[in-house]
C-alpha cells in the first residue's frame, strides 16, 4: 500500500522563487508606468501643438502662413500689424468687446463664487429647513443641459426689461449650481465637524463661524471656483449671442463669431470690404481669447495648492 505525501517546495525552491518575484513585479510596474507616461505625453502633445501654433501664427504674414513651416516664427512686427488690423473692424470695437468681457466675466465670478461658497456652507453645516430638497433640486440643476435653459430664460430677461444689457449676462450666467455642490463636498468632508461644534460652543454664530473658520480654511477651494466659473464665463458664447443684440454690448467670444463670419479670412463669400482681415488677424483674435484662460489657470493653481496645505486640519 503506498501513501501520497503532501510535497512541500524545498528550502532552494523557495529561495529562487523568492528571489524571482520582485524582478517580474518590478518589471509589470515599470511596464504599466511606460504605457502610463507614453499615454499622457501623446495627450498632452495633443493639446500644446495647437497652442503652440496659434501663438505662433500671429507673427507671420498670411502669405508667410500659407508657405513657410507651420512652426516657424515669423517677425514680432507682424503681431503689431495684426493688431493694428484688427483694429479697423467696425471702428475698433474688439476694444470694447474685450472691455465687455472683463466686466461681466469679473462680476460673474465675484458672484457666482461667493454665493456658491455661501450655499454650500449652508448645506452642509448648517440646520435650515428643507435641506435635502435643496441639495436634490442642486444636483439636478447640475444635470440640465445648459442649452435647454437658454429660451426659459431668454423669456425671463425680456419680460424683466434687462435684453441687452450687461445685468442680461451677468445675473443668468452667475447661476452656478456646480459651484454650490462642489463647496457642499468640501465642507462636508474637508473640515470636520468638530472644529464647527468648538466655534459654537464658544458662543460663535453662523457668520462668524463661516468668516473665522470656514473661510480661511477654504482658500483652496475659492481657487477652483474662481477658475471653473472664470473659463465657463469668458468662453461663454451662444448665452450672450441670445441675450445680447448690440454690437458694442458683446463680450469677446460672441464679437469674435461676427469677425469671423463677416471677413473673407475664413468666410470669403462675406465681408470683401474687411480683406485686411486674414488669417494672422484671426489667429491673434484667437489668442486674445485663450491667453486670459491660461492665466487664470496658473494662478488659481497656486491659490489651490496653498489654500490646500494651510487648510489641514490634523485630528
Amino acid at each position: 500500500m503506498t501513501t501520497n505525501a503532501v510535497r512541500t517546495p524545498s528550502v532552494a525552491t523557495r529561495i529562487h522563487a523568492s528571489r524571482h518575484a520582485p524582478q517580474k513585479r518590478s518589471l509589470a510596474g515599470t511596464a504599466g508606468r511606460t504605457v502610463v507616461w507614453v499615454t499622457l505625453l501623446g495627450y498632452g502633445l495633443l493639446s500644446i501643438i495647437p497652442m503652440i501654433w496659434l501663438l505662433i501664427a500671429p507673427s507671420k504674414t498670411a502669405t508667410q502662413l500659407n508657405d513657410d513651416n507651420p512652426f516657424s516664427f515669423g517677425s514680432f512686427a507682424n503681431y503689431g500689424a495684426a493688431w493694428g488690423n484688427l483694429l479697423t473692424f467696425q471702428d475698433g470695437v474688439i476694444v470694447q468687446w474685450v472691455v465687455n468681457s472683463v466686466l461681466y466675466t469679473t462680476s460673474i465670478v465675484v458672484i457666482s463664487s461667493v454665493s456658491a461658497l455661501l450655499a454650500g456652507y449652508a448645506l452642509a453645516v448648517t440646520a435650515i429647513p428643507f435641506k435635502r430638497t435643496l441639495l436634490i433640486v442642486t444636483l439636478v440643476a447640475m444635470i440640465i443641459p445648459p442649452v435647454a435653459l437658454v429660451l426659459p430664460l431668454f423669456i425671463e430677461i425680456s419680460n424683466l426689461g434687462l435684453y441687452d444689457t450687461p445685468l442680461a449676462v451677468i445675473l443668468t450666467s452667475s447661476f452656478y449650481p456646480f459651484g454650490v455642490f462642489l463647496a457642499y463636498i468640501y465642507f462636508t468632508t474637508s473640515i470636520p465637524k468638530d472644529v464647527y461644534e468648538a466655534a459654537r460652543m464658544d458662543g460663535a454664530g453662523e457668520f462668524t463661524t463661516f468668516f473665522s473658520i470656514a473661510l480661511p480654511l477654504s482658500k483652496g477651494l475659492l481657487g477652483m471656483l474662481a477658475f471653473f466659473s472664470f473659463g465657463a464665463a469668458w468662453a461663454n458664447y451662444f448665452l450672450p449671442y441670445v441675450l445680447l443684440g448690440t454690437a458694442a454690448n458683446y463680450t469677446l467670444p460672441v464679437g469674435l463669431g461676427v469677425l469671423f463670419s463677416s471677413t473673407p479670412a475664413l468666410n470669403p463669400l462675406n465681408g470683401a470690404q474687411q480683406s485686411v482681415i486674414a488669417r494672422p488677424e484671426i489667429a491673434l483674435a484667437g489668442l486674445i481669447v485663450a491667453i486670459p484662460i491660461l492665466i487664470v489657470f496658473l494662478a488659481s493653481s497656486r491659490l489651490l495648492v496653498r489654500g490646500v496645505l494651510a487648510g489641514s486640519v490634523k485630528s
